[in-house]
């Protein structure tokens, strides 16, 4: 266990090399120095990682939502791998161990924290997002207890796919979706449908899924959606497209998770959900909106926030090791980690199209 002190630990790493965001549109491999191994800590060996839209965010224009890249950062979140080592008061993990790693390092000290709700934290340290580096790296050093094992029947591509399943299993947790709740999701995109997946699994009935793109809706049947409406991106289309959401739903929506985060999916959401239901707004699409929010009140529609996740871990791999999610058809596009191969799956990634989850395999 690195008897050779700081030395050894120094020697061992000086070969981990890193994605880093250098600047828009430029990423570059450079060696990336690891932290000492805290007694609490393990380090791993990063076999499988995922891009997400924030990624590509960061590398389009340095910036998501208010957080913004102003030094090098390495990049990537969504990732599972092997335990190298572990730190002295680890118990639970061993080397060779595969595990699943949750991003966000919480203070543990705040009131938020102490009642739970470490995701609101705000001195929460994230993988890849500013100023912390991130996970698409050789090895990285985290917080044991943020390492979860994986079964035997799990691959580390669905390990890494849990984060992006966080998401939609908060979300399903903040709306309280069971078997009597009718779930409506605006966006078929990647968050839209492990959001769609995971209603499934906490037993919604009926689930409608709108997009703008035949492609992705196409995906959502495939996977699960018991209806698809396609739908514009023009504002005057509401009315039309309420009463066809409606036609399709064949019952009031309980609950809408907007996966986009538009003021035209936010204001259909709003318009959709039947009196006394719950909107829970879940993508970021704008920084601000206009919505009709006086006539949803008026109905009692909730609108519930929703950020990242918290606690999720340990059901996102019981919902993956006994069957009940297969993400592995949302992996559509892998790629190795090299200069080239960085560069085509982070373009692969932004340009959307049939790229659905884009996973690198290290």
């Amino acid at each position: 266990m690195g008897k050779g002190g700081k030395s050894h630990g120094e020697e061992e790493h000086c070969d981990n090399m890193a994605a880093w965001l250098l600047g828009i549109n430029t990423l570059k491999i450079q060696p990336f120095n690891l932290p000492a191994l805290g007694p609490h800590d393990a380090r791993v060996r990063m076999k499988a990682v995922g891009i997400c839209g924030s990624d590509v965010h960061y590398l389009k224009t340095l910036r998501c939502a208010h957080f913004v890249v102003e030094e090098p950062m390495v990049i990537g979140h969504e990732c599972a791998g092997i335990i190298e080592e572990v730190g002295s008061e680890v118990k639970h993990l061993i080397p060779g161990d595969r595990v699943a790693l949750e991003p966000g390092i919480g203070c543990f000290q705040c009131s938020l924290c102490k009642e739970g709700r470490y995701n609101l934290c705000p001195e929460m340290k994230f993988f890849a997002t500013p100023p912390v580096h991130g996970s698409l790296a050789n090895q990285v050093v985290h917080p044991a207890d943020l390492c979860f094992k994986l079964p035997d029947n799990m691959s580390l591509e669905e390990g890494a796919m849990c984060e992006p399943l966080s998401v939609g299993v908060h979300a399903c947790r903040r709306a309280n979706i069971g078997p009597e709740t009718n779930v409506l999701v605006m966006g078929a995109g990647p968050i839209g449908l492990v959001t769609m997946m995971a209603a499934r699994a906490f037993g919604a009935p009926r689930i409608v899924i709108v997009d703008v793109d035949y492609y992705r809706l196409s995906v959502a049947k495939d996977l699960g959606a018991d209806e698809i409406v396609k739908v514009t991106t023009n504002m005057q289309d509401i009315a039309e497209e309420v009463e066809q959401i409606h036609k399709a739903m064949g019952a009031g929506v309980d609950v809408t998770f907007d996966c986009a985060g538009f003021n035209k999916t936010m204001s259909t959401a709003l318009s959709a959900t039947c009196s006394g239901g719950k909107v829970c707004l879940v993508g970021m699409g704008h920084n601000e909106m206009t919505v009709p929010l006086t006539p949803s009140a008026a109905r009692e529609v909730d609108v519930i926030g929703v950020f990242r996740y918290k606690n999720t871990w340990p059901l996102c791999i019981e919902f993956i090791r006994s069957g009940k999610i297969d993400v592995k058809p949302l992996i559509t596009h892998r790629f190795g980690f090299t200069q080239k191969e960085v560069e085509e799956a982070f373009e692969t990634s932004a340009r959307g199209g049939q790229a659905i989850k884009v996973m690198f395999n290290l």
